[in-house]
């Protein structure tokens, strides 16, 4: 069971890695990295398996993935786990994906020890009253036992999508205004943020997503308006430590305008079209050096 846990303390790296690790923790550090795992199906499919044993394969790379990200200091990750679009899908994958979520809650359920040890909180954000009565116990299970662990945090977005978070916000704050606990000119930005599921995360920093997909599928539209955001080609189950440093490489660039972004709060005076076009030019350079990172990684 060690083997497909979700905390990983054995990562052997190579010489080449532990270099690129050493290099890129010199500059900023992103605090909150969000990342949008696509690609497994299509991984599946080119591999000729079971989509399922993507599915499978996409969970063993998210928990490396957790622990590159503890490695470089990172704080908070954010994972689209399972949209609520996915309900649309073929009965059986939507059923095997349940099952197969539910495993590996129980599996992380039964690493309290481990998640206190490097002090992880896990947070499930989503509408959970979607899922099955008995995944919907094992999920707040999982919070429970880690809500007084403070190192770091996991969100993972399950049965969620931005729009119905945002939804069910507003829905939230109009029942207070019902109620008389809020008057209509009450309602603001500040209370919608304290309304949604992300209400205890801070903004994340650096959003990543995988499979050459340039779209944020409804995943966190509100929380990630002021991102670095890093498209990479690679499918989830072949995501490597070579993309998360190209990651968090470009967010190191431009770490700088986005504190000014966030700074000027939507006033004039924030990131210009100039300095917004030098990002985009910039992460262009940084799916480059990716390549480059990649091909490298081979000599190893």
């Amino acid at each position: 069971m060690s083997g497909s846990g979700w905390v990983r303390d054995q990562y052997q790296y190579s010489w080449l890695e532990r270099i690129g690790i050493n290099v890129i923790k010199v500059g900023s550090i992103p605090r909150h990295v969000a990342v949008i795992m696509d690609g497994n199906r299509r991984f599946a499919k080119q591999s000729g398996v079971a989509t399922i044993q993507g599915h499978s394969k996409g969970f063993e790379k998210l928990a490396e993935t957790l622990q590159w990200c503890r490695e470089l200091g990172v704080k908070e990750v954010t994972v689209y786990a399972f949209s609520i679009e996915n309900f649309k899908r073929d009965e059986k994958e939507v059923k095997a994906l349940l099952d197969l979520a539910k495993e590996k809650f129980k599996v992380l359920i039964s690493e309290e020890e481990k998640l206190k040890k490097h002090g992880v909180r896990v947070k499930i954000i989503g509408n959970i009253s979607y899922l099955p009565e008995d995944m919907q116990d094992i999920v707040r299970k999982a919070e429970k036992i880690t809500e007084n662990n403070s190192e770091s945090t996991l969100n993972v977005a399950f049965s969620y999508t931005s729009r119905e978070e945002i939804t069910h916000a507003v829905s939230e704050a109009c029942k207070m205004v019902d109620k008389d606990d809020l008057k209509p000119a009450d309602i603001d930005q500040d209370l919608l943020e304290r309304l949604m599921y992300t209400n205890h995360s801070s903004e994340p920093d650096l959003l990543i997503r995988t499979s050459g997909e340039t779209r944020l599928s409804d995943f966190l539209l509100w929380q990630a308006s002021n991102s670095i955001t890093y498209f990479t080609p690679v499918l989830w189950p072949e995501f490597s430590i070579w993309q998360l440093l190209v990651g968090v490489f470009l967010y190191q660039r431009h770490h700088s305008s986005l504190d000014k972004l966030r700074q000027a709060g939507g006033e004039k005076g924030g990131v210009s079209d100039c300095q917004m076009g030098q990002i985009e030019q910039d992460s262009a350079v940084a799916g480059v050096l990716g390549d480059w990172w990649l091909g490298g990684s081979k000599l190893e």
